[in-house]
């Protein structure tokens, strides 16, 4: 495929009448200076998409459903109770259209690739399905219909509580110890051939209150490739929690007993100290922020000026779901600083664009927790790609070094007119290709969801 863009974002520069040449989900060329006749498509402005990559997909059927105050404070431990009931009745089904829905919200928003954080792997009460991965294969069903790049990721969560409390409830569903883990991470590895070759197979340790140290090293040592993911600072109970348990607060943890190095992503690194957020900078491991999510949740704001300085690397993740937007992801983070320091355009090293600063640092963040050789538009790498509208009232008054601004600040996402994830063309003027019946299916599911709840 050839596609003509009369703009298109190239590291940190702007090139005209470009002709980028697609081949076998690779940018194989760039040219530019090109007229439009030169190619099969054209679009105005484009730009490397990002992945989005932290998402449980499941947790979208709850949206609009936890915004009733009841009495008493309401915080994360209320909402994950809510949270626990609803996963007493999802089907496998049900489970395949919400995520189906979810990843075509993704692409229609602007994202190429997402990293779903996998954690419901059994049947109600925690029988194992016949087949140990028979959710993890209705992910990849709904990834295979959506077209989306999927970075699939089982979770590891073994304990209640950092205390290794058994698990109860809802969270029986979730429950393996290390060997049943590592089968579950064979079976869905060996399913990747119903995927195109961009998708991978990573871990997700849950987090410090639902593995063990020793569970932690052993998994770990089983695991020698690939994205590791983990929740790691989301909570100030957590917090205390752990540090009451192992003697340190989980980033200074995690740091000084693991390896943490590229591989890694620290979903919510929201509660650290300055020693804490300059280490983790320097670890080279991303920063997974959520900050829809993390608003909705009341978790606080991330560290950003700090970690940015030392030179830290953050992407983007949309998490509960509860609303897929990736210009209000970037915008909420950037506003969470102002309103935390009382200051404008907090989100850059020295001067320049916040926008520009937010969206390549999100997009080559995302992509390297992903494990995803994409984040920029050039030569060899994975098409990862998003088309915008210049000609939109949020940007038509704005000069080139402008756009990013606006994209962030002002755009709403009906700005995104083309999503490819790795060459496939999956979002054209606006609309996912499949849009009609997987919105007719996730309605069905969630008619039938909600009778049962």
């Amino acid at each position: 495929m050839k596609i003509h863009a009369r703009h298109v974002l190239s590291g940190q520069n702007w090139l005209k009448d470009c002709r980028i040449t697609l081949v076998e989900g690779r940018i194989a060329n760039i040219e530019e200076g090109m007229p439009v006749a030169a190619a099969d498509y054209s679009v105005d402005v484009l730009l490397p998409s990002l992945g989005n990559l932290h998402s449980h997909t499941f947790q979208r059927a709850m949206a609009g459903m936890t915004e009733f105050r009841a009495a008493g404070k309401e915080s994360f431990w209320t909402w994950r109770e809510l949270m626990y009931r609803f996963l007493d009745h999802l089907t496998p089904e049900q489970f395949e259209a919400i995520a189906a829905m979810v990843f075509m919200e993704m692409q229609e928003a602007g994202y190429a690739s997402v990293g779903e954080f996998h954690y419901v792997h059994h049947q109600p009460g925690g029988s194992p399905y016949t087949r140990l991965s028979e959710l993890s294969e209705r992910i990849f069903a709904a990834a295979s219909q959506t077209g989306i790049g999927l970075t699939h990721l089982p979770v590891l969560y073994t304990y209640g509580g950092v205390n290794q409390e058994p698990l109860a409830g809802g969270q029986l569903r979730f429950a393996n110890d290390v060997d049943r883990f590592l089968s579950l991470t064979e079976a869905c590895r060996d399913n990747l051939s119903s995927l195109p070759a961009d998708a991978q197979v990573g871990i997700a340790p849950h987090s410090l209150r639902a593995t063990s140290p020793a569970d932690l090293t052993h998994v770990l040592k089983e695991t020698p490739q690939g994205p590791i993911h983990i929740h790691i600072s989301e909570q100030l109970r957590e917090v205390a929690d752990v540090e009451a348990r192992l003697g340190q607060r989980p980033v200074a943890w995690l740091l000084d007993n693991v390896d943490v190095d590229t591989r890694w992503c620290l979903i919510h690194a929201t509660h650290m100290t300055e020693a804490e957020t300059i280490s983790m900078a320097k670890s080279g491991a991303v920063a997974g922020l959520c900050p829809i999510t993390e608003a909705n949740l009341g978790d606080g704001p991330f560290s950003g000026p700090t970690y940015l300085e030392g030179g830290g690397r953050f992407g983007l993740g949309s998490d509960s779901n509860i609303r897929i937007s990736l210009t209000e992801e970037l915008r909420t983070l950037e506003y969470s600083q102002r309103l935390r320091d009382l200051n404008r355009n907090v989100l850059v090293v020295g001067e320049g664009s916040v926008g520009k600063a937010l969206y390549t640092g999100a997009a080559l963040g995302g992509a390297q927790a992903l494990g995803r050789d994409a984040g920029i538009v050039e030569i060899g790498k994975l098409a990862d790609l998003v088309a915008i509208d210049r000609s939109h009232p949020a940007l038509c008054t704005l000069q080139d070094d402008q756009l990013l601004d606006g994209l962030c600040f002002v755009a709403p996402d009906t700005i995104v007119t083309d999503t490819w994830s790795a060459g496939r063309h999956v979002v054209q003027d606006g609309r996912h290709r499949e849009r009609d019946s997987i919105i007719a299916r996730y309605r069905a599911a969630l008619s039938d969801l909600l009778e049962a709840v």
